[in-house]
């Protein structure tokens, strides 16, 4: 695949789903949420998105303003000549009106076209206007190669939708490159970031945000983290973003609370707080996050109910998607010289290691939350304890860095080919490459750990590199403050463009207009690199 943006498969549906992206949004501009009219016909406002997309299935998803029942219509062509109808589920309150319907037995790398009616439930006839969106299913031939993006980080530190500066206007660049799928590697909302309707900057201007009730104060209701989630849809790049690309969605801290982990107890000091048990917001954020996105492992009546999971993406890919925060041990200095729960619990690190060795595709992209050889400190209970894997000591893995060298052995040992890992989470883009002759722990083949976001957050430092896997960091663009606002740049994405004759890898870290800042090619068939 040429990296050059050319006019693609989907190109030529941009102005048509622009124009169904932007149907008429419940008012929620200015200080007020979102009102529903009841009178007329169910209408779609935010949009449809689609999900977890294989060679032969896909899961497409739409939020009514009012019951309904959600029916999908698939054709290979835009005019929806021999269409195929698909009947969904009944939306109600009970799911905040939202639904996914699963498309299975489709055609394999080919594009789906698709639009969604909501039906009146008493009267089938009466449908709203429909929604339209496109998609391309997974290629088993390897010649058609594979392209996607990932980042992370939406409206943090009370940056949010600026009408002034467009909106979240990285969506539309990433728009522009005509990507297979997106990943969005964490921190969808930011549930303990309210937004205010100004913030001031540091060279005397003023930021505006679109402003809502339910992003007011901090969410610790089910109604508060739902207002989170459809805020970001008020965005009309993100909306016209989800018509277009499909997504590979997992959650980290912000989709509950910083830096949060099971079993923890808000300090009564946070008096944001009237909710002090985070597991019973984790309950609530999980319920909020499984309804605005489609996730083949959260659907209703899902066997396993899950975030974790190995999605396939032809011969050349497998992504292994990660869950860094469900299943982790407790914040702490993190010097423990034994840790068999760490940072993934241990069933999610067998299943890791069981699909590693099942897979047979030429890539493994190990789609992580949080990084593994960046020092992310956490100060939120006042005490000097680590947020993700590495603690700073160079020297021989202590605490979290247990499992994850555990797992660099594993993947070594059984020689397993083509790992990568894709992270976000720490608000600047970098490139890392793992070597174990730099190393304090030597027992596993070289790796790259490539990270990027925010998408549409403040931007902060580089974080400091911890020596145990002997990182080096080989690029990287930060600011030198902290919390540099969207409107300072530094908002950054990353893209894998796969070559489907030579196999070759290549990695690009981009910002927020799209504007490469490094590349790196990676070839196929080695342990380490």
């Amino acid at each position: 695949m040429s990296p050059v943006p050319l006019p693609g498969r989907r190109s030529v549906l941009r102005g048509s789903l622009a124009a169904s992206a932007a149907l008429t949004l419940p008012a929620a501009i200015g200080a007020a949420a979102p009102a529903f009219a009841l009178s007329g016909r169910p209408k779609a406002g935010w949009g449809v998105q689609t999900g977890d997309v294989t060679a032969d299935s896909g899961l497409v998803w739409v939020r009514s303003d009012r019951p309904a029942r959600m029916v999908v219509e698939t054709s290979a062509t835009e005019s929806f000549r021999s269409a195929r109808r698909w009947h969904g589920p009944l939306l109600g309150a009970d799911s905040d009106f939202t639904g996914t319907t699963r498309l299975r037995g489709l055609p394999s790398g080919e594009q789906i076209h698709y639009r969604v009616l909501l039906a009146d439930p008493d009267d089938p006839r009466r449908t709203g206007e429909p929604v339209t969106g496109t998609f391309r299913t997974t290629s088993a031939r390897r010649r058609d190669g594979v392209r996607f993006l990932w980042s992370g980080d939406l409206a943090g530190q009370g940056w949010g939708i600026n009408p002034d500066l467009g909106g979240y206007r990285i969506y539309d660049a990433m728009g522009k490159l005509d990507p297979d799928f997106f990943i969005c590697s964490g921190d969808n909302i930011y549930a303990d970031g309210p937004i205010a309707a100004t913030a001031a900057l540091p060279d005397g201007s003023t930021w505006r945000n679109i402003t809502t009730e339910e992003k007011a104060k901090v969410a610790e209701t089910l109604a508060e983290f739902r207002g989170n989630f459809r805020y970001n849809l008020l965005d009309e790049n993100l909306r016209r973003f989800n018509a277009q690309v499909p997504s590979i969605i997992q959650w980290d801290d912000h989709e509950v609370r910083n830096n949060w982990y099971p079993g923890q107890t808000i300090l009564d000091s946070d008096t944001r707080y009237t909710e002090k048990s985070v597991d019973t917001l984790a309950v609530r954020a999980r319920r909020a996050f499984s309804e605005y996105f489609p996730i083949s492992t959260l659907r209703p009546g899902a066997k396993d109910g899950r975030v974790y999971r190995v999605m396939h993406q032809g011969p050349l890919l497998d992504v292994f998607v990660l869950d860094m925060r469900t299943y982790r041990n407790a914040n702490s200095p993190d010097d423990q010289t034994v840790d068999p729960q760490g940072i993934l619990g241990a069933e999610q690190l067998e299943w890791l290691k069981r699909e590693l060795s099942r897979s047979r595709a030429v890539w493994k992209v190990i789609a992580a939350d949080m990084p593994l050889g960046l020092v992310v400190p956490d100060a939120t209970e006042g005490k000097a304890n680590i947020e993700a894997v590495a603690q700073g000591d160079p020297g021989a893995p202590l605490g979290r860095e247990l499992q994850i060298a555990e797992l660099l052995r594993y993947i070594k040992h059984r020689r397993i080919t083509g790992t990568v890992w894709l992270t976000a989470d720490v608000h600047h883009t970098s490139a890392q490459h793992y070597q174990p002759s730099r190393a304090a722990f030597t027992d596993f083949e070289p790796f790259w750990e490539f990270v990027s976001g925010p998408l549409n957050a403040g931007a902060f430092p580089a974080s400091a590199l911890d020596g145990t896997f002997g990182p080096e960091r080989v690029f990287v663009k930060a600011p030198e403050t902290a919390n540099v606002s969207p409107a300072g740049g530094y908002q950054f994405f990353g893209e894998v463009d796969i070559d489907g004759h030579s196999g070759e890898l290549t990695v690009r870290l981009r910002e927020q207009d799209g504007t490469v800042l490094f590349t790196k090619v990676l070839q196929p068939g080695r342990v380490g690199q």
